[in-house]
């Protein structure tokens, strides 16, 4: 178990200095098509977490600046409205709107929700973006250890709920789920909440964004004849507030080859301009090309098997009624 650990590191480190930094991004660029982003996305709705800075700002705007109707969804008012008055001033697209919801809270996600499915619009894009990085170990006023809440119960409840909008904008709506490339160093664990008393919140972390990556394959299959895409995808190492605050040695060790908050949101937009036929339902995505889900001999895939009780539990945890057979 030490020795696959160790691997996993090791192979993990390799792989994303190699590819993961600003000269990979610049490599892989060079088999990119114009083409792929010449595609618009007017009369189309798209919502946005975490959009008021980092990449989700990258990709509010990216999406704005293709005629797409963007929702910002942001925890802190000042800052998202700084944020739309930002975007609508760079793309001239006067139809992004800021709604305000802390992802931390289901209790909030589900008022939200209602909300926002008040006005029965057809949901084209969700982009579940928003993350979060906590090293100690801090419980939210719900109860729920504070990494899990923001990255698994709030992309997991906020998914669910607007399902029914999702399914209005079908067979053209789609998820993607921004995850990490820290997932690779670990299986996926059905100790959601990391009780144990060595807390390690990056290890935390990547564990979310392990589960991340199984839950879109699981919603994939689950919701296979709905007319609705899930896709995961990595952005590489980027630039964004959240590396500089959370991972600070990460940032320093590669200062000035980390990527910008758009060559990190690039493969987000990539994925809401693309016909459906042409993406992999289910897949994780680097860089505008499916990627690998582990590295070789890391350990990791056999826990996939686990996502169908790791569902149940997250369900219940965020007090969901199981979907209704139809």
């Amino acid at each position: 178990m030490f020795i696959q650990k160790a691997w996993r590191t090791a192979a993990f480190g390799l792989y994303g200095f190699t590819q993961f930094t600003k000269s990979g991004f610049a490599e892989h660029a060079k088999k990119f098509r114009e083409e792929d982003m010449q595609i618009r996305l007017d009369g189309k709705n798209c919502l946005v977490t975490g959009a008021n800075s980092g990449l989700g700002f990258a990709t509010a705007e990216g999406l704005a600046s293709h005629g797409a109707t963007v929702y910002m969804l942001c925890r802190n008012k000042e800052r998202g409205e700084t944020a739309l008055k930002q975007i609508r001033s760079k793309t001239g697209n006067m139809n992004v709107h800021l709604e305000i919801c802390d992802l931390s809270s289901i209790n909030e996600i589900k008022s939200f929700t209602t909300r926002f499915s008040s006005m029965n619009k057809p949901l084209h894009v969700l982009v579940n973006n928003a993350g979060f990085l906590e090293h100690k170990r801090v419980t939210t006023p719900e109860g729920l250890e504070l990494n899990f809440a923001v990255n698994v119960a709030a992309t997991y409840t906020l998914t669910e709920l607007v399902m029914p909008l999702l399914e209005k904008a079908a067979p053209d709506a789609r998820v993607i789920t921004v995850s990490s490339g820290g997932m690779y160093t670990e299986p996926l664990n059905n100790n959601l909440e990391y009780r144990e008393s060595d807390f390690d919140g990056t290890k935390q972390y990547a564990r979310n964004k392990r589960v991340q990556v199984a839950l879109t394959e699981w919603w994939s299959e689950k919701y296979s004849n709905k007319g609705i895409g899930f896709y995961s995808m990595h952005p590489g190492w980027a630039d964004t507030p959240g590396v500089s605050k959370s991972l600070p040695g990460l940032s320093e060790k590669l200062s000035g080859n980390l990527r910008s908050n758009e060559e990190g949101a690039d493969t987000v937009v990539w994925l809401a301009l693309q016909p459906m036929d042409k993406l992999v339902a289910g897949a994780f995505y680097f860089d505008r090309a499916e990627a690998q889900k582990h590295l070789k001999f890391a350990g990791t895939a056999a826990s996939h098997a686990q996502i169908g009780s790791i569902v149940d539990s997250i369900r219940s945890i965020c007090g969901l009624q199981p979907p209704m057979r139809r």
